[in-house]
């Protein structure tokens, strides 16, 4: 649902036009140099802007074709609908012709004035009457000069007479039609004489179009009369004749004092007779309510009135009173007038000027008409800028009783009259101020709980060029940062006033005004505003405004005394540390509500986020008065984004920002506060992005609007999701404004409660929360379908975010992830038992009856490690199985869980069957082989379901570390049926987390045997010759080459494998070959011959940069290579230890790939870097780390490594996996190295590194383990001693107690003896 303000209307008195075409209701009128056309009061149907800067004048509309003609100084423009039968109704330009006699500059300060007539006639008037055909080319039949301009001019509605009247005339001028056809048209025309002005003129509508009937005219002159002619015989000079008069001010007698200077206010309207009979058909239609006599009576004498054919005349005084009189059949047939009184009545719906004084009350026309509905509409077309509708029943508008309800105001039709360019909201959201180019402003209020009402509350209307602009107190003050010049406006009222202004001097370009917190909340007529500048300087002032809260003044405790408004220089600052600053905004308030806590630090409210021109983003708070007179400045937290010159920053309060690169056409969101990339989106060429607007739902998820030409898309977060790599923003609904406006979007905004607010063109649109779930949206939000497919989109956002059921997949497999296999099994067990009583469409509980606390406490018995800790069964329950999953299984095919869509049933499925196997086997693997065996089988139930290709290096790190990885190599055994290839290797990383030497050899020689069989028919040597050779085993490969006798390559290859390659001359040999293989793009084939000519690196070159095969390139080195000193696990050799350093660890560093550097840095035998390279960056790391020296018989020596330039993915949220903090906890107390690394980890750091994971669980849905880590997490260091002046650096050492509890544990002792002495010499 939509609300559309469709344009200020313009101050004309042919500024609006409605008409009934084709059974259906059309209003259109001017807004600056465009006309709305709406069909109900609420539809908008379209809008078209006039391409001529020359303002619009006038507007009509043709009840028989629908054509709606419009015009300026000089031309006429008639427009035509289309599409109606397509139901995609639309009007486009047919004709345009200039007006004759409108060429010299005094003739066009003289208005136009439209009619349309029988037959498409089109009467033009200003300076002369003429009279167009437009049913082909607009063709002039008729033109008569006038004596002096036409300000009204009408044509009736058989095209027989012409009504005119000029400025100030007494006389109107009636035209009478003597001839029609073809030829030529004549008029003979006479004066209908008034005692004063007129001030309007109207004929008499016909039941239907095409209907003969007398012609009657109805004038409202100056007098306070309205008159009424009729047609008399046609023998008869007097062409009209005055039938009847009726007094308006005597119609309401009594009510105001009046004079003969100051007449009596009065509005009079027509409603005509074809519109009270069509209401009151419908009326008896549908009858009086059951037992409601007023009902009933109201309808008894709307009858007996409707049955005197007659027209109604109601006169208004704007101040409550209504008076309704009945014309009696009016006509030439009927020489004696019978004016007949209906109804008189006092109510405060007719009070429309409410306390609007008689000077000040703006001119006001009104129109009327009666739809198929049977109700009456009248429409208050006030010069002010503003057009009220009103709804109302004709039976109760005609009731003479008191108490009824009269009038419905269903809407206001208002807006600009020229493009919108900026809106601003205050904080709160409650009031927003539209700005257009022409220094044209509107303070817009909002009541919350009243739908999409926005209600104009102040005007303000200067030449000055605002900058920029801030509302304070919910709309009633605006301050406007002008060059130079601050100004201070009153906009409670309307026109707005000035209050004050005070001039400055800054150097550079002010890039901003910001509202700062109150230093003292209860003094609301005291604020600071602030302005920072490109130079980085910035003027704080404060301003002094009028108390407005009822009985309180200067004498009340909350008053501060003074009267005067005032702004005044409070305090002037610098930001030294800002950078480069290309813009500084104020945050957009979504989040949690800001509590004012007097203090300054990161956790006070956001007021700015400043972005420089290389992309630093930075988020500012700010402290007023808290010592002396000054304000204290502090950043919460910042960024590097590495985008250059972006072109939109948005930030909100939640440490969101939004970032729109140099050409505007690419999108990227991310969390500063964790430094992490959530959102990345390239749109399509021509999509250009105009406006970012951040808001939140009251759980303080975040949403955010981006704009376009003519669409604004919602894209709201969602949890996320480290097992499915799921997106953690999605497009929720898109907002499409091309079909009722072709003007492109100024600017939009958020209103407190959810509404968006779009300003296009001269109009302002208002969309609900109202979300439709259709087709590929319900699809991609995973959202269940609900009765007429509408969702409310902060109920959807909450669905997508929040608190996830305990038996939610990604719940259970973070549960596994953090050693909590107990706690899997109880809430597996509690679905079980739900499940097997539950029946479709009963809720089920998102914690299954569990105890929240059994989720985070820890018991004494269950103290110690935070992957140690497990929960017992009672020895009376049934323990979890095998055969329990299964039934758990059996029972999820068959039913719909409710919170859970029908992958993520799946996925549960998946989670429970491998949770089953695991505990078939719990007994022989440990927590680590688990972990893997678990994910694994999941990986391989997914496999068809999505694009990963292999396991990922977190799976590689659990199987690495783990002491069950014999167990985990016959499970990938059976897993394919004992025939592993090297692409299911490469898939489970076995060679990567291998641990045993001869196991790995082994292993390899099967996957090469394998590779060789692999065929159904002929067997290719040439598939397996990389393997052996890398086994160093020729002799099997020349075996297999001999078998090969379909081969053409046999004999050579043979001959070639006899030779010894430990001659320098068969080494060259094989090189040859290996770069001959090259050329043909033969790159396996060619590493192959490589390692024949024993260049170990070059082979390694060929399969990282050709075949991009990691895995394969590490585990070629590792087998080829000879170890330094066989070991457990194996020691890399010089060129694998290249190889790590030069290219894997870069490699970490540029995609933040902590799981791969902390295990490149184990195999290294650097474990103290293994653990740090979990908590602090990586790069770091690898510029100040230096790698063991190579031995001087290595081929290539290890330079020192260069960490890569990290990329835009590096820097995505799902290289920041919370199960790090695990594998953290678990291998910094593994070795004494290990502990070393630890101990480097500053308190603040590892504190940090807690936090920041529980935030991600808090994000992932899974709060009740954010809640279990920051509650039991148990820190290594002591308390920080301090470091003295000059001391770089302090080495925390493990806390005593820490290590007392871990006495029970095993600590592998891997420090060389050097480093025993050392850790011993320093005291630890």
């Amino acid at each position: 649902m939509k609300v559309v303000l469709p344009g200020k209307p313009e101050s004309q008195l042919q500024a609006l036009a409605t008409g009934c075409w084709d059974s259906r209701r059309v209003t259109a009128y001017i807004t600056g140099n465009a006309f709305s056309i709406l069909g109900d009061p609420d539809t908008l149907l379209q809008t078209v802007y006039d391409d001529d800067d020359e303002p619009l004048q006038a507007i009509a509309l043709d009840e028989a074709s629908g054509k709606i003609a419009v015009c300026t100084h000089r031309a006429v423009r008639i427009y035509k609908p289309f599409g109606r039968e397509e139901d995609a109704l639309r009007w486009a330009l047919q004709f345009t012709f200039t007006v004759e006699g409108r060429q010299d500059s005094q003739e066009g300060e003289i208005p136009i004035s439209l009619s349309w007539g029988a037959n498409e006639e089109l009467l033009v008037a200003h300076s002369a009457l003429e009279l167009y055909q437009t049913t082909s080319a607009p063709e002039c039949s008729w033109r008569k000069a006038l004596a002096s301009p036409a300000r009204i001019a009408t044509l009736s509605y058989d095209s027989a007479y012409i009504a005119s009247i000029g400025q100030h005339d007494r006389l109107v001028k009636v035209w009478r039609r003597l001839s029609y056809g073809a030829g030529e048209v004549r008029f003979d025309f006479m004066y209908l004489p008034h005692p004063r002005a007129v001030t309007n003129l109207q004929w008499r509508r016909p039941h239907h179009i095409g209907q003969t009937i007398d012609n009657v005219l109805y004038t409202f002159c100056l007098d306070n009369f309205v008159r009424v002619w009729t047609g008399s015989d046609s023998h008869s000079h007097q062409h009209l004749q005055l039938w009847g008069k009726l007094d308006l001010t005597g119609a309401i007698q009594g009510r105001e004092p009046t004079t003969i200077r100051t007449p009596a206010t009065r509005w009079a309207f027509i409603i005509h007779g074809r519109d009270l009979s069509a209401a009151t058909e419908k009326a008896v239609q549908v009858g009086a309510p059951p037992k409601d006599d007023d009902a009933a009576a109201a309808l008894e004498h709307l009858i007996s009135v409707a049955n005197r054919s007659p027209e109604i005349c109601v006169v208004l005084d704007g101040r409550g009173h209504m008076s309704a009189w009945a014309f009696e059949n009016v006509g030439c047939k009927t020489q004696k007038s019978n004016i007949l009184n209906v109804a008189h009545v006092e109510s405060p719906e007719f009070d429309f000027l409410g306390a609007v004084s008689k000077s000040a009350a703006s001119h006001v026309e009104i129109y009327n008409y009666c739809n198929t509905g049977g109700y009456l509409h009248i429409l208050l077309h006030h010069f002010d800028g503003r057009v009220l509708v009103y709804r109302s029943k004709v039976a109760s508008l005609l009731d003479p009783r008191p108490n009824k309800r009269r009038l419905i105001q269903m809407c206001i039709w208002t807006g600009h009259s020229a493009p919108i360019r900026k809106i601003v909201r205050n904080f709160s959201g409650r009031a927003i101020v539209s700005r257009t180019q022409e220094g044209e402003c509107v303070i817009w209020k909002h009541e919350f709980g009243r739908g999409l009402t926005l209600s104009r509350q102040s005007v303000i209307q200067h030449d000055r060029h605002i900058l920029r602009t801030c509302l304070l107190r919910k709309g009633r003050f605006v301050v406007f940062l002008h060059h130079h010049v601050i100004s201070l406006w009153d906009c409670r009222e309307s026109p707005a006033k000035l209050l004050a202004e005070s001039p400055y001097e800054l150097p550079g370009k002010p890039l901003c005004l910001l509202v700062l917190p109150r230093h003292n909340v209860a003094d609301y007529t005291t604020a600071h505003i602030a302005t920072i500048t490109s130079e980085k300087r910035g003027i704080v002032w404060e301003l002094k405004l009028p108390f407005y809260v009822p009985q309180e003044g200067p004498g009340v405790p909350n008053g501060n005394g003074h009267k005067q408004s005032s702004i005044a220089e409070y305090h002037q600052f610098e930001l030294p540390d800002a950078g480069e600053l290309s813009y500084v905004l104020p945050v957009d308030p979504a989040g949690s509500t800001p509590i004012v806590s007097g203090f300054l630090d990161v956790f006070t409210r956001d007021v700015a986020i400043s972005y420089t021109h290389s992309g630093r983003v930075e988020f500012w708070t700010a402290r007023v008065g808290h010592k002396g007179k000054g304000v204290e400045w502090l950043s919460t937290c910042a960024m590097e984004t590495g985008i250059s010159n972006p072109a939109l920053v948005s930030g909100s309060t939640s440490k969101k920002a939004a970032l729109v690169n140099a050409d505007r056409s690419s999108l990227t969101i991310w969390g500063v506060r964790g430094e992490r990339l959530e959102y990345a989106q390239d749109f399509e060429a021509g999509h250009t992005i105009k406006d970012l607007d951040w808001t939140s739902t009251p759980d303080h998820q975040s949403i955010l609007a981006v704009g376009f030409p003519h669409r604004v898309l919602l894209i709201s977060q969602m949890r996320f999701d480290y097992l499915n790599k799921g997106p953690a923003w999605a497009t929720i609904r898109e907002i499409n404004i091309r079909d009722l406006t072709p003007h492109p979007i100024g600017d939009s905004t958020w209103l407190g409660d959810g509404h968006l607010v779009i300003g296009a063109g001269n109009q302002v649109f208002t969309y609900d929360r109202q979300l439709e779930v259709t087709g590929t949206l319900g699809t991609t939000l995973n959202l269940p379908y609900r009765k007429g497919g509408k969702w409310d989109m902060f109920d959807a956002i909450q669905r997508l975010n929040g608190p996830l059921p305990v038996f939610h997949p990604q719940f259970l497999s973070q549960c596994i992830l953090a050693g909590k296999t107990a706690l899997v099994h109880s809430i597996l067990m509690a679905l079980y038992k739900t499940l097997k009583f539950w029946i479709q469409g009963e809720p089920i509980d998102d914690y299954l009856g569990l105890d929240v606390e059994d989720f985070y406490s820890l018991s004494g018995k269950e103290a110690g490690a935070y992957l140690s800790r497990r929960m017992s069964y009672d020895d009376a329950e049934q323990a979890f199985s095998e055969e329990v999953a299964a039934n758990i299984n059996e029972k999820l095919m068959r039913v719909d869980i409710p919170q859970l869509t029908n992958h993520e049933q799946i996925q549960l499925v998946d989670i429970v069957e491998c949770a089953g196997i695991v505990e078939k086997q719990r007994r022989s693997l440990d927590e680590n082989g688990a972990r893997f065996l678990l994910f694994f089988r999941q990986h391989a139930l997914r496999k068809g379901r999505t694009s990963e290709i292999q396991l990922s290096w977190r799976e590689i790190n659990w199987a690495y570390h783990s002491d069950s990885q014999d167990i985990l190599l016959d499970s990938l055994s059976r897993q394919h049926h004992g025939r592993l290839l090297w692409q299911d290797a490469r898939e489970s990383g076995m060679f990567m987390w291998l641990t045993d030497p001869a196991t790995i050899r082994k292993q390899f020689e099967n996957i090469a045997r394998n590779e060789y069989t692999k065929g159904d028919h002929e067997k290719d040597p040439v598939d397996c010759s990389l393997f052996y050779l890398a086994l160093r085993k020729k002799t099997i490969l020349q075996g297999l080459w001999r078998m090969a006798s379909w081969n053409h390559e046999q004999s050579n290859t043979l001959k070639f494998l006899s030779n010894n390659f430990d001659d320098p001359k068969w080494r060259t040999a094989a090189l040859k070959n290996a770069y001959a293989l090259m050329s043909k793009r033969r790159f396996q084939y060619a590493a192959a011959f490589f390692l024949l000519g024993s260049d170990l690196p070059s082979a390694l070159s060929i399969i990282l940069h050709h075949l991009h095969d990691l895995q394969l390139a590490i585990t070629i080195a590792l087998i080829y290579e000879p170890a330094p000193n066989p070991s457990t696990p194996p020691t890399p050799g010089p060129i694998l230890t290249h190889l790590l350093t030069t290219t894997v660890l870069p490699l970490a560093a540029s995609t933040n790939n902590r799981y791969l550097a902390s295990w490149a840095y184990y195999l290294l035998r650097r474990r103290d870097l293994a653990v740090l390279a979990l908590v602090t960056p990586i790069a770091s790391l690898i510029t100040t780390s230096t790698p063991s020296p190579s031995p001087p018989s290595s081929p290539s020596p290890s330079p020192e490594p260069v960490a890569s330039e990290p990329t835009l993915e590096s820097k995505l949220f799902l290289t920041d996996d919370p199960a790090l903090v695990i594998l953290y906890a678990q291998l910094r107390t593994k070795t004494l190295q290990t502990l070393r690394g630890a101990a480097r980890v500053a308190p603040r750091v590892e504190w940090a590194f807690v936090l920041h994971n529980s935030r991600l669980y808090e994000r992932m849905g899974c709060d009740l383990l954010g809640l279990d880590l920051v509650r039991n997490w148990e820190f290594l260091h002591a308390p920080p001693r301090a470091v003295e002046e000059g001391e770089a650096s302090a080495v925390q050492q493990p806390a005593g107690g820490y290590m007392r509890r871990r006495a029970s544990s095993l600590v592998v002792a891997d420090l060389p003896a050097s480093g025993v002495v050392a850790e011993m010499k320093s005291g630890g």
